[in-house]
């Protein structure tokens, strides 16, 4: 278990500088620290990791009908019972963005494990490192919002609002420092109203920005916005994911972010798909086992 010494040595705030030398460095995926080998759950990091259901993976060939893509002002149409044309797949929309759709069917995860993996995961690079371990090099969060994280008077589906995940993995075009600031459903624009089970269980989202960890030049890259909602059905906890990319958030409102013209490249959004398919693979395997085995604790 980790000591309160240990956790104010993470807490430490880095400078921005620090922060990016950082990444440089453990994006080519170091081996353990003896401090990191003796972590509980260490060991999961040398799963043998599952490999997508090939035809999964295949709706990922090839970008979907732009026409049929749920666009983000119409994210609620994700509380409607049933499903939307297009429940797997990515494309370019018309105005240049990028949208993404995945779904997966988890029988052994609940919603209980999703809440905490979400306020859990953060605290260290290693527990995002088990995540996906091909791809996944590391994260850390501020001391303000480690406190958030910690905080046992939040309830944990709630732990995680506000806070930024500071991110760098690899989404199959290079490693990337991703800022992902997660938002509560209200604030990411979801109509409360309609917020309750069956149509949705609990939910991850809000909105990021990638940057290559090698990135030299003074090339504009487009925020994104990202939404993982969990609903229960009889086959299991139901996980609908939904990214556009080239949009944000303004006063719980989508914005396109794009100038006139200019596309969200092909390959990035392809990319983000697949890994989004692979980690996800992943996470239903591995999560009901960790979870099981640390009892939701988060000092683990």
């Amino acid at each position: 278990m980790a000591t309160s010494e240990t956790l104010r040595e993470l807490a430490v705030q880095q400078t921005y500088t620090e922060y990016l030398a950082h990444t440089k460095v453990k994006a080519s995926l170091l081996e353990l620290t003896e401090e990191e080998r003796a972590r509980p759950f260490a060991k999961y990091l040398f799963d043998e990791i599952p490999q997508p259901d090939p035809k999964a993976m295949a709706v990922m060939d090839q970008p979907c009908d732009p026409d049929k893509a749920l666009l983000p002002e119409d994210m609620n149409r994700l509380l409607d019972p049933g499903y939307l044309e297009v429940e797997a797949g990515w494309c370019i929309l018309r105005n240049g963005a990028g949208f993404i759709a995945n779904k997966s069917v988890y029988p052994d995860v609940t919603a209980d494990m999703i809440d905490w993996w979400f306020a859990w995961h953060p605290l260290e690079d290693l527990r995002y490192r088990i995540w996906y371990p091909p791809q996944h090099a590391g994260i850390m969060v501020s001391p303000e919002n480690r406190k958030r994280l910690l905080d046992e008077s939040i309830p944990m589906s709630q732990r995680n609002w506000g806070v930024t995940h500071h991110v760098t993995e690899n989404c199959n075009c290079g490693m990337d420092n991703v800022d992902i600031h997660f938002k509560s459903p209200e604030d990411f624009g979801f109509d409360m109203a309609r917020w309750k089970r069956p149509a949705v269980a609990t939910v991850a989202c809000g909105q990021g920005w990638a940057v290559s960890v090698n990135k030299t030049d003074d090339s504009v890259t487009a925020p994104a916005m990202m939404c993982h909602i969990f609903r229960e059905t009889p086959q299991g906890l139901e996980h609908r994911t939904r990214f556009w990319m080239g949009y944000r958030l303004v006063g719980k409102r989508p914005e396109l972010t794009l100038p006139p013209g200019v596309r969200v490249p092909a390959e990035s959004v392809q990319g983000l798909a697949r890994h989004n398919v692979s980690e996800f693979t992943r996470y239903a395997q591995f999560l009901p086992r960790i979870y099981k085995e640390l009892g939701g604790n988060m000092l683990a």
